[in-house]
């Protein structure tokens, strides 16, 4: 089985070159890397700043580089470009700061994908278990928790009753895709703004295929968001859902965010920190209010849509797109 790697870069640093000597230890040797850096320019001048290209040189695996312009990047369609130049059996999808655990991340993550079938069905994504890295603030670490638990499964129609909207998720942080289903259920969505990896695992369970959370395959990665950058990351991923009632209204992401905040709250008492709720209630406001204008977008001007998203240029691409069509 041949496995491509695909990290799309934006100003990369040295959690990059970290990334790329770790990858440079795993148990399972990599066919191919496939770079997709946004801004030739901004590849250069980080170059100038880290070692980059003796990380990329130290491979024992080849590598190529393709750049695209700001205004030209998507999450699927740039994605998209990676995969459709691979000739391997799976593709794996990673993001600049996704910091493999040990080296057996591609062995564990790419473990149900060399099979058609097994008892429960045909994998056809997989997802790695993130952890938080060492500057990570509790709250948001115990959300790591909450999300990526110790213990994997593999999720399908059948766990909707129980999972809900978990039946769906996946991420491209770090997430393992078998390339001839990949192709056969169309790729990622594009133009799309936000949780092309969730879309198409709905895809994918909406066939009959399977998605699996691989715990035994980790990445070391977390953020410590603002306020203000919880607000602008959860208007985005509201418009996401919003241009697609399909999957949204047969499952609700607002009551597992409920359940995240209830659990959080009662964690924060039992380990003695209750004070902490006080940070969590406005990293919530933050949250909703950003979900809350997502979701009614289609109400708002475009100076308020700028306003309130982190990805401008996707907007100002649509619109122009919109135009052209004379909508």
């Amino acid at each position: 089985m041949k496995v491509d790697i695909i990290i799309p870069t934006y100003k990369p640093n040295d959690t990059f070159c970290l990334l790329l000597q770790k990858l440079r230890e795993q148990t399972f040797v990599v066919h191919r890397l496939i770079l997709l850096n946004t801004e030739e320019r901004l590849w250069k001048e980080a170059g100038a700043k880290y070692p980059i290209e003796e990380c990329l040189a130290a491979l024992p695996f080849p590598y190529t580089l393709t750049h695209v312009t700001r205004e030209a990047f998507d999450h699927g369609g740039t994605r998209n470009l990676g995969a459709e130049s691979s000739t391997a059996d799976v593709v794996i999808f990673m993001t600049q700061d996704a910091v493999p655990a040990d080296a057996g991340l591609v062995e564990h993550l790419t473990a149900s994908l060399d099979t058609d079938a097994d008892e429960e069905g045909v994998v056809a994504v997989a997802y790695a278990r993130q952890l938080p890295r060492e500057d990570c603030g509790i709250v948001e670490r115990y959300t790591r928790q909450f999300n990526y638990p110790d213990c994997g499964r593999k999720k399908g129609r059948a766990d909707i009753p129980e999972l809900g909207i978990k039946t769906f998720f996946c991420s491209d942080v770090c997430a393992a895709y078998r390339r001839d289903l990949w192709e056969k259920l169309g790729g990622f969505e594009t133009p799309v703004i936000f949780n092309e990896d969730m879309f198409f695992a709905a895809k994918a369970v909406e066939h009959g295929y399977l998605v699996e959370y691989a715990a035994d395959a980790r990445v070391v990665h977390s953020h410590n968001y603002s306020v203000s950058q919880q607000f602008h990351r959860n208007f985005d991923l509201a418009v996401s859902q919003a241009d697609h009632p399909e999957i949204f209204e047969q499952v609700s992401s607002e009551a597992e965010g409920m359940r995240l905040v209830k659990s959080t709250m009662k964690y924060l008492c039992r380990i003695g920190k209750p004070y902490l709720i006080w940070n969590l209630g406005w990293q919530c406001v933050g949250k909703y209010a950003g979900y809350y204008l997502g979701k009614r977008y289609r109400k708002l001007s475009r100076r308020r849509i700028l306003k309130y998203t982190m990805s401008p240029d996707y907007w100002k691409k649509l619109w122009a797109q919109d135009e052209s069509r004379g909508k």
